[in-house]
């Protein structure tokens, strides 16, 4: 796909990788680019139904590239450089800049992403996981709300998505404090799901699972849970039933049912 990003599709997963291990996968503008092309094309991938996201070599990804500081650190302006005012200067549509865009263009997408983090997940690199919608994690691997350490605040949607994961109190103190925490503790505070010593393994493994499943049942009950608590109770219960009544009887549901009972995988269309 990229020099940034690579990404290989089988049997439905979407394998995708961050593909710059001498700077511990570090994102550049480049990469911001990658990783929304990257998202984007897979959205447009009927055949996909489910996305595993890890990075090659020692880190998932190690956040900002030093050299972006560096850049901030040149300009005596209160714009940041030129690596700011590509990352937030432009916009994708109305509202979202393309820093934030490299995380929603995965949290948008109509399937399941599954994050495998090893080695690193700092600052930009943990907003990029929370992202996916379920994150196994190494024990030894370090996560971190870093921007406080430069001076700045989390803005790939962590601001936004850390609250709702692991509370307003421990959002607060990971945000102001900077501190690193690691697998077990990730998984106890709600930054992770679960723990791995094959991260990438295991999330490939859940992700075939994933999709051997009934697509268009696991679309919908993405896009349902995805309302929970932004919508009113009597909403959700209204989307719900919409979604039902949708799978009953559609192609998707009679073969589940087909392959139940003949015992045999289903096949889908």
């Amino acid at each position: 796909m990229s020099d940034r990003v690579s990404c290989t599709i089988e049997d439905g997963v979407a394998d995708v990788r961050l593909t710059r291990p001498e700077k511990r996968n570090a994102i550049d503008l480049a990469m911001f680019d990658a990783l929304i092309d990257a998202a984007e094309a897979l959205g447009r991938d009927p055949a996909v139904r489910a996305v595993v996201l890890s990075g090659v070599g020692r880190s998932f990804c190690a956040g900002l590239d030093r050299a972006a500081f560096e850049d901030m650190l040149g300009k005596g302006d209160a714009g940041g450089g030129s690596f700011a005012a590509g990352a937030l200067g432009r916009r994708v549509g109305h509202m979202t800049s393309v820093a934030q865009h490299a995380v929603t263009a995965w949290s948008a997408l109509a399937v399941p992403v599954i994050a495998a983090v090893h080695g690193h997940a700092l600052g930009g690199g943990l907003q990029l996981a929370l992202g996916a919608d379920i994150r196994i994690v190494a024990p030894d691997a370090e996560l971190s709300v870093l921007e406080i350490r430069w001076g700045l605040i989390p803005d790939m949607t962590g601001s936004q998505v850390l609250p709702g994961l692991v509370g307003l109190d421990v959002a607060k103190d990971l945000t102001f404090s900077g501190r690193t925490v690691r697998g077990e503790e990730a998984v106890r505070l709600g930054l992770a799901t679960r723990l791995s010593d094959t991260p990438r393994q295991d999330a490939l493994a859940l992700a075939r699972e994933i999709a051997a499943k009934s697509p268009s049942a696991i679309r919908s009950a993405k896009e349902l849970l995805n309302l929970a608590g932004r919508v009113s109770f009597e909403e959700g219960l209204l989307a719900e039933q919409r979604a039902q009544r949708r799978l009953i009887g559609g192609a998707d549901q009679i073969e589940a049912i087909t392959a139940f009972v003949e015992g045999r995988p289903p096949r889908w269309s």
